[in-house]
């Protein structure tokens, strides 16, 4: 991997400070190592991004459509080895790894068709209260904008930032986690397939300096960000010293609401699945379980049986439920999280330790009764830790659900439909669940309120953050 860089429509070797190794997580043993991408390398990835931007946002949407559907088809031949190399690098189930290639397939063929259907809105005529004027709207690329994305979702992340900045006609640097480069270098790898004009997308890998070094940098037009609330709280610092917009997804402490009507055999299996997909390591991880009283007991009886009945392991070793935390530092961060439950006296139903020898694997794990000041509560801890309220009116259930300083995601499982959607509407989140697993659309935003970010992802929202709004104004001849 010494050529890990993809600048100007080359790949180079790194010549920055670090030298950086990749582990399998399921192993905790190294399969790659690389030389970090310097500041000068930065520097050459954004001028290359800045030459080529008049030439591409000059391109028709149809002609940027045909490019990501290109994109689209490159991965969907791909298709089996991408599979297994996010199960290598980030110790997915096989299952997980196959639902994360798919999004991002259809993530690129969904911004092809919309900025093919935004494309007769340009120039349009806007109606006028003044009729001796004439006015137009134009929909133009922002420019060349930066784009950070995380570990816990390589590929996935990328192709939300990635494909609508494309489409709207802006040049990109990108920069991957250093934990998690190899599967993020196939699009540098379908862009040389495809015949993509050189400097349009770059990628550098590193660590924070070469993260600081693009989020600071003045050539930037806007800068993208998805990743944690202390790096998050940086680089809107770089873009507040730039003047230019930011676009920030940051963390998250979700809740996850089950009345007492609720179907206890499935609000077990969307409990699980909102704390374990990703082995928790998600920021809408529905971490808080708020259930009612009167099934509480039932509830994590439930649970219990579940938790302890799923299948943690080397997704490579047979058919799993929940693979490794992606880093030891993750896995040294819960372990923290299971010391301050003792210390503080928590009540551990299932889990709190590690399992397996070799490997990052920790148990699923539950604890009930967890008070409001318990820093298992209130902090993101990203991993399979789920932590229990009671509640015993809808009025206090939304007090409970809304008291955290995140807003990215909710659940709500109730079989009282018009309960459900009133408690999804007091919620003070970005997209509400009701009886159903995590289903992300790209249709649909992504993005929270309170310290879970700024902006959204997804949908047209996403195509917008990346366009700049021209209008034209004259009087009529």
């Amino acid at each position: 991997m010494s050529l890990a860089h993809y600048i100007n429509g080359a790949w180079e070797t790194g010549s920055g400070a670090n030298v950086i190794t990749v582990f399998d997580p399921s192993l905790g043993q190294p399969i790659a190592q690389f030389t970090s991408a310097s500041s000068p390398q930065v520097d050459a990835a954004i001028a290359a991004a800045r030459q080529a931007l008049p030439a591409w946002r000059s391109t028709t949407p149809q002609q940027r459509a045909a490019v990501l559907r290109q994109f689209a088809e490159q991965l969907q031949q791909r298709r089996e080895s991408l599979i297994e190399l996010q199960m290598q690098n980030n110790g997915k189930p096989r299952q997980e790894a196959a639902v994360d290639i798919e999004d991002a397939i259809g993530t690129f063929r969904y911004y092809a068709q919309l900025v093919e259907d935004q494309a007769p809105q340009q120039d349009r005529e806007v109606t006028l209260a003044a009729p001796d004027y004439h006015s137009r709207t134009r929909f133009e690329a922002v420019g060349v904008v930066g784009l950070i994305v995380p570990w816990n979702f390589p590929l996935v992340t990328s192709a939300w930032k990635l494909a609508p900045a494309l489409a709207a006609g802006c040049t990109v640097v990108l920069k991957p986690s250093e934990i998690t480069p190899m599967i993020e270098q196939t699009y540098g790898q379908i862009a040389d397939a495809i015949g993509l004009p050189a400097g349009v997308l770059n990628i550098v890998i590193g660590k924070a300096d070469t993260g600081a070094a693009l989020s600071n940098h003045p050539g930037l037009d806007k800068l993208s960000f998805t990743g944690s609330n202390a790096v998050g709280s940086q680089v809107m610092r770089s873009a507040a010293a730039h003047c230019r917009p930011v676009t920030l997804e940051l963390g998250g402490k979700s809740a996850i609401v089950v009345f007492e009507d609720s179907d206890l055999v499935q609000a077990t299996d969307w409990i699980i699945a909102g704390i374990c997909w990703n082995a928790g390591q998600m920021c809408s991880a529905t971490s808080r379980l708020l259930v009612h009283a009167s099934i509480a007991d039932a509830l994590t009886t439930r649970l219990v049986a579940a938790l302890e009945k799923l299948r943690v392991g080397n997704p490579f070793a047979g058919e799993v439920d929940m693979g490794p935390l992606t880093t030891a530092a993750q896995r040294a961060k819960v372990l923290e999280y299971f010391a301050i439950a003792e210390s503080e006296g928590l009540q551990c139903q299932a889990g709190g330790h590690t399992l397996q020898e070799d490997g990052w694997f920790v148990a699923p794990t539950l604890y009930t009764d967890v008070p409001a000041t318990s820093r298992l509560w209130t902090e993101e801890i990203f991993g399979p830790v789920l932590c229990s309220q009671r509640f015993s009116s809808e009025e206090q259930a939304i007090a409970l659900a809304n008291d955290s300083r995140f807003g990215l995601v909710a659940t709500v499982i109730s079989q009282d439909l018009d309960r459900a959607e009133r408690v999804a509407n007091a919620l003070e989140v970005g997209h509400v669940w009701i009886n159903s697993v995590q289903a992300v659309f790209v249709e649909t935003s992504w993005g929270g309120t309170k310290g879970s970010g700024i902006g959204r992802e997804l949908g047209p929202w996403a195509l917008a953050a990346y366009q700049s709004i021209k209008h034209v104004t004259r009087p009529r001849v």
